[in-house]
Order: structure tokens, then C-alpha cells, then sequence
């Protein structure tokens, strides 16, 4: 009797086992299809909601096909961009040198590099101008490991572009491509020589445009990068970042770390402003910087409050230079900029980006924002000296340096009459004693130097010794000696 309940029960117990795996496999069976079903469908609902964007190409994006093909890309590309090695000496400074104020008498050699983009079939080569400045010997090295000694054409610091030429043709370069039509989730790759890794290749999308992050404050410089998340280091700068028709769309510039190392985001120099401060140097010599004459503020949401507007866009015109060109076309303090030749603004450095495209003496509409009301205005743009000339800075080849005029606030603000500036750095005598550009030479021999003129004169009744007197825009008072 106890064994058949026994076997009874163990029967029983078999049954409603079996029964309940059955009714398990069932339910999860029709619960995957109906996840698989769900995930399919929220998958081609977002396709079909993606603006502008076709279902097969999403599908490129993320799966790596033919439409998105960064290998021709990269092929070309790479071909036209270089290795940029530089030479310079640093002085060796003794204690005998700090405690007396000498100059030393020695020097080590010191070697940097950086990445270059060629731009022209005939040689011409962008790169930053930290990678080049204050070199005494450049050397280009190309993809196909020709070497060439670079002669460098200009430079702009408060761009940080340099332009080279190195005496060959028939080079690839890369064609110039388009900034603005940029648009954040572009795909572009970042190509340069990181850690002296030649001819290296990173992929991206842009990240952000218009980005101010402070690097060139001190060189009065304008900046409003291309933010991406392309992979750049040490080695970079210089380089160029493409888009997906193999055009330069920006030089590489700088990373955001705190290690010196990529960590997630690469800064680039628009293309729209490098293409101009090239066109300058080559037809010039000089990069002709254009000025509106007004002091920009950013529009945050607090300010845009306290200007009734139902949202902030534009920037606020804080103030008007005397006798400048926002005065003369009649803009206020007070007054909005809403847009540039039909381009919208939005920022300070959108701002400056737009205006560094165009030359003095290039007519130029706004749209501003006055009393609620939307105006246009048309300006003509003028130089830093309130003229429309094109400005040409004049050389002194044995003293290694370019000059320009002070302007009337420079001689304001240090109390000066009269002055001539250091504008440019090559090697000779000046950087061989350390002067430092923007050092203001007052004096030379005891005569009173006011023009590029003075300077040539007192060189030319100089008796085998030379010696200046001068000051920086910090007001620091620096006097420099050398023999000819």
C-alpha cells in the first residue's frame, strides 16, 4: 500500500513537472517574439523619425557599410599632410646672468614637432604658429619621407596659424572644404603625427562649433573652434581635420585635459578663418585684421530676461568705440546683433569668426535688435588704426624682425609719444638677445625712434654697437645691447 502510493505520488509529482516546463517554454517563446517585435519596431519608428536621414544610412552609421567610407577618405587625405620638425636654441642662464641682468653667452639646442597640411600643389603648408614659433630651422618631412628645409611665409598668433613654402611642386594636397556648413554629428577625421606616430588617422563626429575655451586671451586672439571627439594628442597641432569628401574643414589645434593627453574632446581652427589669414600672407604678407568697434557681451538667459526677449540669441553691444565704424554706420550700446551677411550670431566668438573673414574696407550688413524692432545696418570695416588700407608691416632683415606703428591707445595706456613695435620674430640679432615680440623700441643710440625709417637710420650711424631702449604693454621697461 505504501509503495503504491509511493509510486503514485512520484507519477504525480513527474506530471505537473513536465506540465509546467511546457507552459514555461511557451510563455518566454511568445515573450521573445514579442520583445523582438517591440525592438524592431521602436528601432523603425526612430529611423523614420531621424530629420533628413534615410533608414539604410542609419543603418551605415551604425553598422560600418559602404556609405560611410572612411577609408578612401583617409587615403587621400593622408597624403597631404606633413611632418613638421623644428630647431631652436635656449639660452643657458647662469646665476651671474640673473644677479647682473647679462645676457648668457651659450645656448642649448632644442627640437619640437607638429603636423602640417598642404594646401597647394606648389608647396604652400598650414600649420599652427606654436609649432614653428620662434624656430631658426624648419624641416617638412612628407608621407612619402621626402625631406625639405621650409621657409616660413607669415604667421598670425592670435590664430595660431603659420604658413610655409617648401621649394617643390606637383605635391597632393588637400582641397580647401567648408566650416560652415559644419553640422554638430558630422562625421570628420583628425590626421597629424601624435607622439611622432607619422601619418596617424582618427575618426569623429563635431561635437560643437563656435567654442571659446580661452587659449589665446593673451594674444588678443580670436577663437571659435570646431569642437569633436576625434582622437587627438601631443604631435597633432597643425594637423588637419577633413570631412567625409576628404576637405579640409579645420587645423587641429588643442585637446581638453588635464593630463596633456586626449581625454574626450579636440579644438580645431575653422577653415574659414584659415583660408583668409593664408589669402593675407601670400598677397600681403601681413594678416589684414578687420574691426566693427564695439564691446561684445554673451546673452545668457538672466540677461535675455532683463531685455524682455523670449529667449537669448545674439549678442549684446556693450559699448562703442569713439569715432569707429559701429559709431559711423550708426549702431548703439544697447543694440543686439542678431546676424552677419545673413549669418546668424549667437556668441562673442561667432562673432569674431564672421568679422576675421573680411578685410578692412569690405562693406558688411548687420541685423540688430533696437527697442524690440529688427534693423539692418551696413558698415565698412576698418583696421586697427581707423583706416581702410591694407597694412604692410616693414622688415629689418639683420635685426630678424618685422615692425608696425603703436596705435593712439597703445601710447595712451603707456604714456608714451612715440614708439614702433615688434610685431614679427625671426632669427637674427633681437631674438638672439631675447627680446620678446610686442616690445616697443623707444630709443636706439639715444635717438628718438618714431617710425621704421628711425630705426634704419640709427643702425646705419651706429659705430659697431647698438643699444635699445624700450618697453612691453605691461609697462616693464627693458633695454637690450648687441654689436653688428
Amino acid at each position: 500500500m505504501k509503495l503504491r502510493n509511493f509510486i503514485y505520488s512520484l507519477f504525480t509529482g513527474f506530471l505537473g513537472g513536465a506540465l509546467l516546463l511546457g507552459v514555461y517554454i511557451i510563455y518566454i517563446n511568445r515573450n521573445k517574439d514579442e520583445v523582438a517585435r517591440t525592438e524592431h519596431f521602436l528601432v523603425d519608428q526612430y529611423k523614420s523619425n531621424l530629420s533628413g536621414i534615410p533608414v539604410n544610412n542609419f543603418s551605415g552609421r551604425l553598422m560600418g557599410d559602404s556609405s560611410i567610407d572612411f577609408r578612401s577618405v583617409a587615403g587621400a587625405s593622408v597624403q597631404g599632410v606633413v611632418h613638421v620638425k623644428t630647431e631652436f636654441n635656449v639660452p643657458n642662464y647662469t646665476l651671474y646672468d640673473f644677479i647682473f641682468g647679462t645676457n648668457p653667452k651659450y645656448s642649448s639646442p632644442v627640437t619640437s614637432s607638429g603636423s602640417g597640411v598642404i594646401i597647394s600643389s606648389d608647396g604652400y603648408i598650414v600649420t599652427n604658429n606654436h609649432v614653428v614659433e620662434n624656430a631658426e630651422r624648419i624641416e617638412i618631412i612628407l608621407n612619402d619621407k621626402r625631406s625639405f628645409d621650409a621657409k616660413l611665409i607669415g604667421r598670425d598668433a592670435s590664430v595660431d596659424i603659420a604658413l610655409l613654402k617648401i621649394d617643390t611642386d606637383g605635391l597632393p594636397y588637400i582641397p580647401y572644404g567648408s566650416s560652415d556648413e559644419l553640422e554638430i554629428g558630422d562625421w570628420v577625421l583628425a590626421i597629424g603625427n601624435p607622439f611622432n606616430l607619422t601619418s596617424t588617422v582618427t575618426a569623429g563626429i563635431v561635437s560643437a562649433k563656435a567654442r571659446n575655451i580661452n587659449l589665446m586671451s593673451q594674444n588678443m586672439g580670436i577663437e571659435s573652434f570646431i569642437q569633436t571627439d576625434a582622437a587627438v594628442n601631443p604631435g597633432n597641432s597643425g594637423g588637419a581635420l577633413v570631412n567625409m569628401n576628404g576637405e579640409l574643414v579645420g587645423i587641429n589645434t588643442a585637446i581638453a585635459s588635464k593630463t596633456g593627453s586626449f581625454i574626450g574632446y579636440s579644438f580645431a581652427i575653422p577653415v574659414g578663418i584659415v583660408r583668409k589669414v593664408v589669402a593675407d600672407l601670400i598677397e600681403f604678407g601681413e594678416v589684414q585684421r578687420a574691426y566693427i568697434g564695439v564691446n561684445i557681451v554673451d546673452i545668457d538667459s538672466d540677461m535675455a530676461k532683463s531685455l524682455d526677449m523670449d529667449k537669448p540669441r545674439g549678442v549684446f553691444v556693450a559699448g562703442i568705440w569713439e569715432n569707429g565704424p559701429a559709431e559711423e554706420c550708426g549702431m548703439k550700446a544697447g543694440d543686439i546683433i542678431l546676424a552677419i551677411n545673413d549669418t546668424e550670431i549667437n556668441s562673442n566668438a561667432g562673432l569674431l569668426e564672421q568679422v576675421s573673414k573680411y578685410r578692412p574696407g569690405d562693406i558688411v550688413s548687420f541685423i540688430i535688435l533696437r527697442n524690440g524692432k529688427e534693423k539692418k545696418l551696413k558698415l565698412e570695416l576698418k583696421n586697427k588704426y581707423g583706416k581702410t588700407e591694407m597694412i604692410s608691416k616693414e622688415s629689418i632683415e639683420v635685426l630678424g624682425a618685422k615692425f608696425e606703428p603703436i596705435t593712439a591707445q597703445e601710447k595712451q595706456n603707456l604714456r608714451i609719444n612715440f614708439g614702433v613695435k615688434v610685431s614679427d620674430l625671426m632669427p637674427g640679432k633681437l631674438m638672439s638677445k631675447g627680446v620678446q615680440e610686442d616690445y616697443i623700441i623707444t630709443h636706439i643710440n639715444n635717438m628718438q625712434i618714431k617710425t621704421v625709417k628711425d630705426i634704419e637710420k640709427a643702425l646705419e650711424d651706429a659705430d659697431g654697437a647698438v643699444f635699445i631702449e624700450g618697453l612691453y604693454p605691461n609697462g616693464m621697461v627693458a633695454y637690450y645691447a648687441f654689436a653688428l
